[in-house]
């Protein structure tokens, strides 16, 4: 039996109708709307997706959403003056500086970066303050992504108080904030990386299994337990004609896109896992418009905090 779909874009229209009354409610009483700063370094292609992506979204829910661009020869130094001008501004209640940054800016330029974006603009939480936050579980402000992850579960009725979950992948920007909370949801939580030994029989352990490695299709029925939950993190754009042939069948809707544009985003999960799983997040329109729905969400969680109206009724909750 396929696995049931838990479908990301439509909790994503869920919550975005959710934030719609409590910007209007904001700008009302203020005379403006919450504000974001977005600041793109470069011209990585699918940065410049992304961000459409969330200026899109921001301005149909009512914020405030401005693009600050600054050229792949920017140094470090540029991105750091830019952010203390947003972190300054009384327009600008949230600050996303997209990733990656230009490899040369060095191995240390989005830490750098992360480490001077004011608190209680970090609607990415990011910074180690809303890092400790998270740890001991009072934070305001949540990585975008495993914070939608964790709606999605909840709205889709996934159980997981009790739950054996396992997040393959442990970044600071999904793999750890996704572990804790899913603790913090009183799962029993293991963290994955490329040195565990036999990844595939510590995975199929998972009632719940996030996968969030950036590497396309590496997750086979070997890693799943029938009728496991297994949510995609990932999205790898693939232009090899040969994979997408091992991946998908001939005369399938994928296979077809890909014909029709040569290249297609693929997750970190294979397709056959629908076979194995009990519920599946696809890739595309799974994590990905959660991502954005969250960001809105956060960046009128900061308004209101700034402006002293946490709590207010109509304002992001859950």
């Amino acid at each position: 039996m396929a696995a049931r779909l838990l479908d990301g874009a439509a909790v994503a229209h869920q919550i975005r109708a959710e934030v719609a009354p409590g910007v209007a409610a904001f700008t009302a009483r203020h005379g403006r709307p919450p504000g974001l700063g977005i600041v793109l370094v470069g011209d990585d292609p699918a940065s410049n997706i992304y961000v459409t992506s969330k200026l899109k979204s921001a301005e149909e829910a009512g914020l405030r959403a401005d693009l600050h661009r600054l050229p792949a020869s920017a140094r470090v130094d540029d991105l750091l003056a830019l952010v203390d001008q947003l972190n300054r501004s009384e327009a600008h209640d949230g600050i996303l500086v997209q990733s990656p940054l230009p490899a040369a800016m060095g191995d240390d330029a989005e830490r750098r970066v992360f480490d001077v974006i004011r608190p209680d603009k970090d609607v990415d939480g990011f910074h180690p303050t809303n890092v400790g936050r998270l740890v001991q579980n009072r934070a305001t402000l949540v990585a975008c992504t495993p914070s939608g992850i964790i709606e999605l579960l909840e709205r889709s009725q996934v159980p997981i108080a009790g739950a054996r979950a396992v997040v393959i992948g442990r970044s600071d920007i999904v793999g750890k904030p996704m572990a804790l909370l899913l603790l913090h949801r009183h799962a029993t939580v293991t963290i994955c990386h490329s040195r565990t030994v036999d990844l595939p029989a510590v995975a199929a352990t998972a009632d719940i299994l996030v996968a969030a490695i950036g590497r396309a299709a590496f997750v086979t029925r070997a890693f799943v337990k029938p009728g496991a939950t297994v949510v995609d993190v990932g999205t790898t754009h693939v232009t090899d004609r040969a994979l997408v042939e091992r991946l998908f069948a001939a005369g399938s809707k994928r296979r077809d896109a890909f014909d029709r544009r040569g290249s297609l985003v693929v997750g970190d999960v294979h397709p056959e896992v629908a076979e194995v799983a009990g519920a599946l997040s696809p890739v595309p329109g799974g994590v990905g418009p959660l991502t954005v729905a969250m960001l809105l969400k956060n960046t009128l969680a900061a308004a209101q905090a700034r402006s002293g109206e946490s709590g207010r009724p109509g304002g992001p909750g859950r």
